[in-house]
């Protein structure tokens, strides 16, 4: 696989975020030709598949600024500088729903748009929900509305496009498999 790499010549920050940066990147092709790569820098994060003893899946409906529009998604944050996933991923499910859980099971890590970015989404189930008795906060600039939905609703939510993004929608797929196979 080594001929199908892009070797960096120089590298260039272009914006430093809170939650992004952007790099230039000039790289060398397998042909010995030269290119621009626009790179976005990511800490990565986690999204938790939240379920209730009575199988329903907790999400959160939030206005996305870069669509303009409010989506329905299942709890999800950036990880913190040294914070394991697992951890973020408690602390996300806890601050944006109020559930706390007594299962965490780590399903897959994937790469939301490896084309431009270097973000890494670990996935999670959430099993055991326990309401807690003193809600964690939202982070300040976040505002958000708990919802419980069937699989069946979720699916509904995906033809509608209320359900619009690839996290969300893999988290229903995948409990619309785990489903039909008997788990």
């Amino acid at each position: 696989m080594d001929h199908l790499i892009e070797k960096t010549l120089a590298k260039k920050e272009i914006f430093k975020g809170r939650v992004i940066d952007l790099q230039v990147e000039e790289v060398q092709l397998p042909n010995g030709k030269t290119s621009t790569r626009e790179v976005i820098k990511h800490p990565g994060a986690v999204a938790v598949i939240a379920l209730t003893a009575d199988h329903k899946l907790v999400m959160v409906k939030q206005y996305r600024k870069a669509m303009d529009r409010v989506l329905v998604e299942i709890p999800a944050g950036k990880l913190e500088k040294g914070e394991e996933p697992i951890v973020t991923a408690k602390r996300e499910l806890e601050e944006e729903t109020g559930y706390t859980c007594k299962e965490l099971k780590h399903i897959i890590s994937f790469y939301t748009s490896p084309g431009f970015a270097d973000e890494l989404v670990h996935l999670y189930t959430a099993e055991k929900l326990e309401v807690m008795e003193t809600k964690a906060s939202l982070d300040e600039d976040e505002f958000v509305e708990v919802i419980e939905t069937s699989i069946e609703e979720a699916l509904q939510m995906i033809q509608t496009n209320e359900i619009y993004d690839a996290k969300t929608a893999y988290a229903v797929q995948y409990l619309q498999l785990r489903s039909a196979l008997g788990e």
